[in-house]
């Protein structure tokens, strides 16, 4: 018998059977061959000319769909956070309680070098998610949704398990969506005793902090490792870089080449929202993933021979949330007040006029699947709609006056509101620029404050350096995503070692400066951050309740406020390629994938 990282099985226990289609269907992609030739040009992260080709490098140039794969690509469903479409993976199965979960390889996968996807490469893999502490590789003990053992079946099954005590439906997604690298490549990163390690760092003792400091020193070396060619699996191959442009090549060992359709794709760089807009406006993109762009700029786009945009749901919800450790906005009446002062319509037609709808209201779940988890119990939710009439009552309930037009404190000092948001982020910016107006049109001293990026902003969240920031919530389709955002570690929620513990505002990772109890109209009162933390083990009539309770709890209290509801918009230039993937697709948010999903599925054809 061999242990790798766990053990050797003869063959699979019986287990419900899911796919690509979520019924007892193989998980194949269908459909014939495409015509094929030409060279395909889009956009997909900034680009580092430097940088290795390693998936596990923050800046690598390893371009997911096109030349790093998955075992199964997620469809975005709005409430099945298992739908996928087949990756590595041909056909997967999962028992009811999600404990166990075989995957099969398809067993005409091959690397671009000629060797065979096996389970060893699986296995290699993720033993190297260990190291990144991503997905279901979690090292901290009882941790929920982690890897207990993984068994090898044969050299194309393998079977994923997880604790018991702990199980989740995470675990399906944090399995599929690993990223698969070359055994033969990758494999030399680990020790020879990784497998002994793994399992003494899943202990809580000493000696299990000793064999995770240790894991975690490894995954340092992982991150800076270069190989010396792109040895790919997927679509295509890396051929060259600049710092201008990516040029990637077909893999002629792709086992579904003959369902893409571009011999080429072409990357561009770029170094902002704008430039991308210049790209589109140049007609230079056959395909651009979603960019904020205002109006008139996608009137351009759109005027150009070929281009068109196209909509489907993204599950994202732009929020702009509350520290309630800063004072007066842990005041319910403030809060409410804000939420009444917002022309949301003529803010988003500013912010985000191709790229979100204003929201039917809030309470923390996208508008378009809001019905799905809540059904009647919708229309109960509280509406805020602007109503400045209601947010001066709200505002006289909380103590504050009126002088003079401007709006003060109870202590005399005028009401400010900095709202922090992130530099480049030019939806966020115009929309932030455009409340802080209204606020300022409505007596209330308001500002808007640049973090120079992304990692910054969270770090002044983290700090508290802001009462007030914009912020994504609504993270679906997965429901314990959902809330995760709010009543997470965000709002003072954190698990150890299988337990869940609250930090009091201020505290620990609370920067929301969230209670640890609510009392909701219609439900009683409730620990929002145990409710949250339950949906990743509950059943789906359970689900439901704990979705429909602390939707009702974000409306009433409002940790934050719903802005919009984000929109996938694309871009597509028919002239040399034409999109053409299923309607289930489009509407339901299976094209949030990157472009070489597409084209392995079949989706991206050559224009005639």
């Amino acid at each position: 018998m061999r242990r790798v990282a766990a053990s050797l099985v003869a063959a699979a226990l019986v287990l419900t059977a899911c796919s690509a289609n979520g019924d007892e269907e193989s998980g194949e992609a269908d459909g014939d061959a495409v015509a094929q030739g030409g060279t395909f040009t889009t956009f997909i992260t900034r680009l580092d000319a430097t940088a290795p080709t390693n998936p596990y490098n923050p800046d690598g140039n390893s371009f997911l769909g096109f030349n790093s794969m998955r075992l199964a690509w997620t469809a975005n469903h709005p409430t099945d956070p298992r739908h996928f479409y087949p990756g590595l993976a041909e056909n997967w199965e999962w028992n009811d309680d999600f404990t166990e979960l075989v995957v099969e390889l398809n067993p005409e996968a091959v690397w671009s070098d000629g060797e065979p996807v096996t389970t060893e490469d699986v296995v290699v893999s993720s033993n190297i998610a260990y190291t990144r502490g991503s997905g279901a590789h979690i090292l901290q003990p009882g941790a929920a949704g982690s890897v207990s053992d993984a068994e090898v079946i044969d050299e194309h099954t393998i079977q994923f398990n997880q604790d018991p005590e702990e199980p989740t439906g995470t675990f399906i997604n944090g399995i599929l969506e690993m990223v698969v690298v070359p055994a033969h490549i990758y494999g030399e990163l680990l020790p020879d005793d990784f497998a002994d390690v793994l399992e003494t760092a899943r202990g809580e003792d000493e000696a299990g902090e000793e064999a995770r400091e240790r894991i975690s020193e490894v995954g340092d070396e992982v991150i800076e490792f270069q190989p010396e060619e792109d040895i790919s699996a997927g679509p295509f191959i890396l051929e060259r870089i600049n710092p201008s442009e990516a040029l990637l090549t077909r893999n002629e060992q792709f086992f579904d080449n003959d369902m893409v359709a571009p011999d080429n794709v072409v990357v561009r760089n770029y170094t902002g929202n704008e430039q991308i807009w210049d790209f589109l406006q140049a007609g230079d993109l056959d395909f651009g993933p979603f960019v904020a762009t205002p109006t008139d700029v996608m009137e351009s786009i759109e005027a150009v021979d070929g281009n068109q945009g196209v909509e489907s749901y993204s599950p994202v919800v732009a929020s702009m949330s509350f520290n309630q450790s800063h004072e007066p906005f842990d005041d319910l009446n403030v809060r409410r007040g804000l939420a009444y002062a917002i022309d949301y319509e003529q803010m988003v037609e500013v912010g985000s006029p191709t790229g979100g709808t204003a929201p039917v209201t809030t309470s923390g779940i996208h508008g378009e699947v809001l019905d799905n988890w809540l059904g009647d119990a919708a229309g109960d939710l509280e509406v805020y709609d602007q109503d400045l009439d209601r947010a001066t009552e709200e505002f006289e309930e909380a103590g504050l006056t009126q002088e003079n037009g401007q709006w003060l404190l109870p202590d005399g000092s005028p009401f400010e509101v900095p709202i922090q948001v992130v530099d480049g982020f030019t939806d966020w910016v115009d929309a932030a620029d455009n409340v802080a107006t209204q606020f300022q049109e409505f007596g209330i001293d308001a500002d808007v404050h640049l973090s120079p990026d992304s990692a910054v902003h969270e770090e002044q969240m983290f700090n508290g350096e802001f009462p007030v920031q914009f912020w994504l919530i609504g993270l679906g389709p997965d429901p314990y995503n959902i809330y995760q955002r709010i009543y997470g570690q965000s709002g003072g929620w954190t698990v150890s070692a299988g337990q869940l513990s609250y930090a009091e505002p201020g505290e620990g990772t609370n920067w929301m400066g969230l209670p640890e109890s609510l009392e909701v109209d219609g439900y009683g009162e409730i620990n929002p951050g145990e409710l949250a933390h339950e949906i990743n083990r509950a059943d789906e009539e359970r689900v439901a309740e704990i979705m429909e309770t602390l939707a009702h709890a974000t409306n009433q209290h409002l940790p934050g406020i719903q802005m919009w509801d984000y929109i996938n918009t694309q871009f597509e230039n028919t002239n040399r390629f034409v999109t053409e993937p299923p309607e289930d697709a489009r509407r339901l948010g299976g094209t949030t994938n990157p472009a070489g999903v597409w084209m392995s599925q079949g989706w991206i054809t050559v224009a005639e």
